[in-house]
C-alpha cells in the first residue's frame, strides 16, 4: 500500500512538472519578421481615416473579391469617412434611470455598427454596467485617428453627453498637448488615458479649424466611469484584448447572388462587385423622435451590375438602423431593402453578418459552460436556434479547432474552413429561425425576429466565421478569439421598379432573465446539470439581498440556512466518523487475524458494523445532498448578471466585483508572464488574497477533525490529502469572489458546528464508546470489548449496607 502512495505522489508530481514545462512562457510567433500585433494595432489607429483607407481590418477587399469604394465611384457616392451615433448619455437629474440605455456609433464605410456602450444609470446616477477591465477615466468614443497634416489625436466623432461633448470638444479637432505633455498619436493619447481615473479634470490642447482659420483651443473635462462597451473593434479592446484578433464592424451586409451570379464558398464578396463592407455609403438622419436612427444607401450602377452578372440592372441596396420606441433600450432594429431600378426582372440574395467584438471581460476567469456534453464554451460563442434543431451552441473552442485543422490539412475550392450551422432541406423546419446571436458570460448580441413574431423564414442559410489570425493567436488565448457568424437570405426576385424589404432586430444587451424571457433567450443563460436547485437559490439571494441591500451578506445568509437546513445530516455524519475511530482498533484486529483470509475478514467486518449499527456509507450522504446545493450554488453565482459590479464592501476598489476574482493587488507588472498572464499564466494578472484564506481554513478543518494516525498508511493518507487541499487552493485561485464567500462562511459554518456537535458527545460509562445526548444508551446498540458501555442498574441504591 505505502508503495503504491508513493508512486502516485511521484507520478502526479512528474505531470505537473511536465505540463508546467510545456506552457510557453510567451505568445509563438510563427513568422520571424512579422511585426508585433500590438504594435500594427496601434499603428492601424494611428493612420489617417481617408477614402483610401478602410476603417476596419477586414480581408475582403484584400481577396480579390470585390473592388472598393472608389474605383470607379459614381458621383452619388462619398468620398469622405463619417461616423454617427444614437442615442445621449445625458442624464434627468429627477431620474437618472429614464435616459437611453445604449449609445450605438455607427460608420458609413460599410455602413456597419463600430461600438455599442450601454450607459443604462442606476438611481444614483452611475452606469449600471460600467467596464470592469480597467479603472481610468472616460473621455467617450472618439474614433481617434492621425491627421494627414501633423502630429496629434484626430476626433471623429464625438458622443451627445459624454464628456468630451459636455467639455466642447469637436468633430474634426486635433488633440496636440494634453496639459503636461505634447500628443503625438491616437495611441500616444490613448495610453496617457489610462493613467488617468475618473472624477479627474483633465486638460486639452486642440487644432481647430483648417488653414488660416486654425485656431489653438483649450478645453477642460472632467472624466467618468467607463460604461460598458459591448460592442467593440478588437484593437480597442483595452486590457483584456489579445494580439491575434481581426477588427471588424458589425452587421455589415453584401449582396449573395445578383441573377445567375452566385457567392461562391471562400468568397467574401461577389466579383467585381464595388465592395459594400470597404465602400462608402450615403447618410441621412431619420426624423422620428420615437425611433430615432439613420438610413444608409448604396448605389450600384447598370454597368457595375453588369459586370457581376449579364444582363442585370441598376440596384440601390438601403440599410436603416432605428431604435424602437417601444423597445427594452437595448434593442436595434435592422431594416434591409434592395431597390431594383432596373426596367428588367431581377433576382436577388443578400449575406448578412452578426455582431463581433463582444465585450471580452473577464475570459481569464470566467466560469462559461456549454449544454453540449462534447465541446466546451469561449467567452463568446455563436448561439442559434430553429424549429428543426431547437437551442444549439457553437463553441468557440470547437470553431477554432475546426478552422485550424481545416487550413491545415488543405480545404477543398468548394469547401468553407467555417462551420455550417443550417441550411435548407427538404424539411422548411430547418431554415425557420428564432435567433441567431453571440453569447458572452453576462450579455449577448442575437438577432431575433420583430416582437409578435416566433420566427423568421427568409434566411436559407447560416454559418459561424472566425474572425482571428491563428498563426499570431496564442493557443492559450483561444478563449479570447473573435467570432462571428453570417446569414445568407433566399433568393428572391425583385420586379422593375418594385423592392423586397426585410426588418430583423437585434437585442444587445445584458442576459437579464426577464428579458430574455420576452424575447425568446431564456436558452442562453445556461445553469447546467442542477438547474432547478440554481434557480432556487438564485431566487433566495435576490430576496436576502433586498432585505440586506449587499449581495456579499445574501451570499453569507444563504449560505448558513443552507448550512443550517443540512445541520441534521451534518450531525449525522459527525456521529458517524465518532463511531469509525472508536471502531478502529477493532477493525485493525481483524484485519490482522485474518490478514490471509480475505473473505473472513470482511464476514468478520461487516458483523462488527451490524452489531454497533455503524453504516460507513451513511457518513457520505450529507456529501452527496451538498453535491447539488454546491453545484447549484456556484453555477448561479457565475451566471447572475446582478452579482457582476456587486461590491463585497462598497466604496473600495478590493472585491468590487463578486462575479470575479477579488483583484487585492496586481501583480502583472513585475510578475512573469508565466503566472500572472491573462491565459498564459497560472494565477492571472491579480493576487488574490479571498482563495488564500479559503485554503487556510480547509487545512484548518482537515487538523481539527481529522483523527490522529494509528499507523503509518493512515499517515500517508492523511499527508495526500493535506497535499491535494493546496493543488485544489490553486486551481481555485480565480474563482469568484462570491463563491469565495461562500466557501468561506461554509468552512467556518462547519467548523463551529462540528465544535458544537462534539460537544454533546460524552463518554459511555466506563470509558467505553461514545454516545450522543439523546442517543446514546438508548438506542438498543450493545457493544463488547473495550466498546461496552457499562449496563444501567435501576434503583441502585448509592450506598448499600455492608454485610454482617
Amino acid at each position: 500500500m505505502e508503495r503504491r502512495v508513493l508512486a502516485y505522489l511521484f507520478v502526479s508530481a512528474f505531470f505537473m512538472f511536465v505540463m508546467l514545462t510545456m506552457r510557453p512562457k510567451q505568445p509563438p510567433v510563427e513568422d520571424p519578421n512579422a511585426p508585433d500585433a500590438v504594435a500594427q494595432q496601434d499603428a492601424e489607429a494611428d493612420e489617417p481615416v481617408d477614402a483610401d483607407k478602410p476603417a476596419e481590418d477586414s480581408d475582403s477587399a484584400a481577396d480579390g473579391d470585390a473592388k472598393t469604394a472608389d474605383d470607379a465611384a459614381p458621383a452619388d457616392r462619398p468620398r469622405e469617412a463619417k461616423w454617427f451615433t444614437i442615442g445621449s448619455l445625458t442624464v434627468d437629474p429627477e431620474d437618472p434611470t429614464l435616459g437611453d440605455k445604449a449609445l450605438i456609433t455607427l460608420s458609413n464605410r460599410g455602413a456597419g455598427i463600430e461600438r455599442i456602450e450601454l450607459i443604462e444609470r442606476n438611481p444614483n446616477g452611475r452606469f449600471r454596467y460600467r467596464r470592469v477591465d480597467t479603472r481610468s477615466g472616460y473621455l467617450g468614443y472618439l474614433a481617434p485617428s492621425a491627421p494627414s497634416e501633423i502630429d496629434g489625436c484626430k476626433i471623429n466623432v464625438i458622443g451627445p453627453g459624454t464628456p468630451a461633448d459636455l467639455a466642447g470638444l469637436k468633430v474634426g479637432d486635433i488633440i496636440v498637448a494634453n496639459g503636461t505633455g505634447v500628443i503625438v498619436s491616437p495611441s500616444d493619447f490613448q495610453r496617457w488615458l489610462e493613467e488617468t481615473t475618473p472624477g479627474q479634470t483633465i486638460t486639452l490642447e486642440v487644432l481647430r479649424g483648417t488653414g488660416e482659420n486654425r485656431e489653438t483651443v483649450t478645453v477642460e473635462a472632467k472624466l467618468t466611469q467607463h460604461p460598458l462597451d459591448l460592442i467593440r473593434l478588437a484593437k480597442s479592446g483595452g486590457p483584456d484584448q489579445v494580439p491575434g484578433n481581426i477588427s471588424r464592424l458589425s452587421c455589415l451586409l453584401t449582396l449573395a447572388k445578383l441573377n445567375t451570379t452566385n457567392l461562391r464558398v471562400g468568397q467574401k464578396e461577389l466579383t467585381k462587385l464595388p465592395s459594400l463592407f470597404d465602400g462608402l455609403w450615403n447618410v441621412t438622419p431619420i426624423e422620428d423622435s420615437e425611433n430615432p436612427g439613420f438610413e444608409f444607401r448604396f448605389p450600384i450602377s447598370a454597368s457595375e451590375a453588369e459586370q457581376v452578372a449579364k444582363g442585370s440592372g441598376g440596384l440601390e441596396i438601403v440599410r436603416r438602423y432605428t431604435v424602437p420606441a417601444a423597445g427594452s433600450g437595448y434593442d436595434i432594429d435592422l431594416q434591409t431593402e434592395i431597390i431594383n431600378k432596373s426596367d428588367v426582372e431581377q433576382e436577388i440574395a443578400y449575406r448578412l453578418e452578426g455582431p463581433n467584438g463582444l465585450t471580452l471581460e473577464g475570459w481569464w476567469y470566467s466560469a462559461k459552460i456549454s449544454p453540449n456534453w462534447t465541446g466546451g464554451a469561449g467567452a463568446r460563442d455563436v448561439v442559434y436556434n430553429t424549429a428543426s434543431e431547437f437551442h444549439r451552441l457553437m463553441g468557440l473552442p470547437k470553431i477554432v479547432k475546426q478552422v485550424r485543422q481545416r487550413t491545415e490539412d488543405g480545404v477543398d475550392k468548394d469547401e468553407d474552413v467555417n462551420e455550417t450551422l443550417f441550411a435548407s432541406s427538404g424539411d422548411p423546419k430547418t431554415n425557420q429561425l428564432r435567433y441567431i446571436g453571440i453569447d458572452g458570460q453576462y450579455f449577448t448580441a442575437s438577432y431575433i425576429p420583430l416582437e409578435g413574431e416566433s420566427q423568421t423564414d427568409v434566411f436559407s442559410r447560416g454559418s459561424s466565421m472566425l474572425l482571428a489570425d491563428l498563426k499570431v493567436l496564442n493557443p492559450h488565448q483561444t478563449q479570447a478569439a473573435n467570432v462571428s457568424f453570417y446569414v445568407d437570405s433566399t433568393p428572391r426576385k425583385i420586379a422593375p421598379g418594385e423592392s423586397l424589404t426585410d426588418t430583423l432586430r437585434l437585442f444587445a444587451g445584458p442576459k437579464r432573465p426577464e428579458m430574455l424571457e420576452e424575447r425568446g433567450l431564456s436558452r442562453l443563460i445556461e445553469y447546467g446539470l442542477f438547474g432547478a436547485v440554481s434557480k432556487l437559490l438564485s431566487g433566495f439571494l435576490h430576496f436576502f439581498y433586498m432585505i440586506l441591500g449587499n449581495y456579499g451578506l445574501a451570499i453569507i445568509l444563504l449560505t448558513v440556512c443552507v448550512r443550517g437546513a443540512m445541520f441534521p445530516l451534518s450531525r449525522k455524519a459527525a456521529q458517524n466518523a465518532q463511531k469509525m475511530q472508536e471502531l478502529a482498533p477493532e477493525f485493525k484486529k481483524i484485519a490482522e487475524k485474518y490478514k490471509d483470509d480475505m473473505e473472513k475478514r470482511l464476514k468478520a467486518q461487516q458483523d462488527l458494523q451490524k452489531k454497533h449499527g455503524f453504516n460507513p456509507l451513511s457518513g457520505c450522504l450529507p456529501m452527496f445532498v451538498q453535491l447539488p446545493i454546491f453545484l447549484g450554488l456556484y453555477r448561479s453565482l457565475s451566471c447572475d448578471i446582478e452579482l457582476r459590479q456587486a461590491a463585497f464592501i462598497p466604496g473600495i476598489q478590493w472585491c468590487s466585483n463578486l462575479a470575479a476574482p477579488d483583484m487585492f493587488y496586481n501583480w502583472s507588472p513585475w510578475m512573469i508572464e508565466y503566472f500572472a498572464g491573462r491565459g498564459t499564466g497560472w494565477f492571472g494578472p491579480y493576487f488574490n488574497i479571498l482563495p488564500l484564506i479559503v485554503m487556510v481554513l480547509f487545512m484548518a478543518q482537515q487538523k481539527m477533525f481529522m483523527p490522529p494516525p494509528t499507523d503509518e498508511q493512515q499517515e500517508i493518507t492523511q499527508k495526500v490529502m493535506f497535499f491535494m487541499t493546496f493543488i485544489m487552493g490553486i486551481f481555485f485561485f480565480k474563482v469568484a469572489a462570491g463563491l469565495c464567500i461562500y466557501f468561506i462562511t461554509s468552512s467556518l459554518w462547519g467548523m463551529a458546528e462540528r465544535i458544537l456537535v462534539k460537544k454533546t458527545i460524552k463518554p459511555a460509562a466506563g470509558g467505553g464508546s461514545l454516545a450522543l445526548e439523546g442517543v446514546g444508551g438508548d438506542d438498543g446498540l450493545e457493544t463488547s470489548g473495550p466498546l461496552k458501555s457499562a449496563p444501567k442498574q435501576k434503583n441502585r441504591p448509592r450506598n448499600p449496607p455492608k454485610k454482617k
